[in-house]
């Protein structure tokens, strides 16, 4: 048990599986206590048990203003104030060429990925310019920084992210809060592991896929984005606002061609669901 967070309060959205389950243990294992967010009511109510009084969990569906407010306000009702919002909540969604995409699973897609974030940040926000004090985090991608490495929905979402993120940076400077982004490369988590093997439980074979891709030859894992997390979450990265980190192994230092583009239209919203 580390103190890095001690006596921060946070919420991760999507907090319940993968990256945001990874990022909810590495806070409470450094001493902050978390809001789980996220619809997946059976992984998060167990992922806030086993962490006993310093987490709760509520449902939330980021796309719906009233349940991201109502994630915020439950972190300072029952922790007393809220020090980081993670806004990681996130689906593949719409998938294929841009001349079949359709626009239903667009407009999904950039609900999740865009609108969540936004209303992660306004309402974060609300309880932060008061305290004067706070840091915001959201979940890019290597596809919000370069083409080619997710379907056009999701790319636009996350490039939208980074620029959201250093909008959002300028203004609340001045109140003392930091807003950051982090942009993660192929990590093992049960939605990558739906794309690469249609079974999000095969970690196995995602592993070696993964790691087959990476420039370091090893894969990345949920802990990888927490840890870049935990630092900007940190008193460490106080001087650090409006940045987007890479942790990507070096994979953005080339593109390589989107295997979502040549997959038949349709959406993905979560591990375990395709709408194709």
């Amino acid at each position: 048990m580390g103190d890095r967070l001690k006596d921060k309060v946070a919420v991760v959205t999507g907090g319940a599986r993968g990256i945001g389950e990874g990022t909810v243990l590495r806070f409470a294992e450094e001493g902050a206590s978390v809001v789980v967010a996220d619809l997946q009511a059976e992984a998060g109510e167990t992922l806030a048990n086993e962490l006993g009084a310093k987490a709760r969990f509520i449902r939330t569906d980021v796309t719906r203003e009233e349940d991201v407010a109502a994630a915020v306000d439950l972190a300072v009702s029952e922790f007393g104030r809220l020090d980081c919002m993670v806004n990681n909540a996130g689906i593949v969604g719409a998938i294929g060429s841009i001349k079949d995409t359709c626009t239903e699973a667009w407009d999904v897609t950039i609900d999740v990925l865009l609108r969540g974030v936004f209303l992660g940040m306004k309402h974060a926000a609300r309880i932060m310019i008061p305290q004067e004090s706070g840091c915001i985090l959201s979940l890019s991608s290597t596809a919000g920084v370069a083409g080619g490495l997710g379907s056009h929905a999701y790319t636009a979402a996350k490039h939208a992210v980074v620029g959201l993120t250093k909008s959002v940076a300028s203004e609340l400077g001045q109140h003392h809060v930091r807003v950051n982004a982090v942009a993660p490369g192929n990590i093992v988590t049960p939605m990558t592991a739906d794309v690469v093997t249609s079974d999000p439980a095969n970690f196995e074979v995602t592993e070696e896929a993964i790691k087959a891709m990476s420039p370091l030859g090893i894969a990345g894992l949920p802990v990888d984005i927490a840890n870049a997390l935990l630092y900007l979450a940190s008193d460490e990265a106080r001087y650090i606002s409006g940045h987007t980190l890479l942790v990507d192994a070096g994979q953005t230092t080339g593109a390589v061609p989107s295997m979502f583009h040549l997959m038949e239209a349709g959406i993905i919203r979560e591990a375990g669901r395709r709408d194709i």
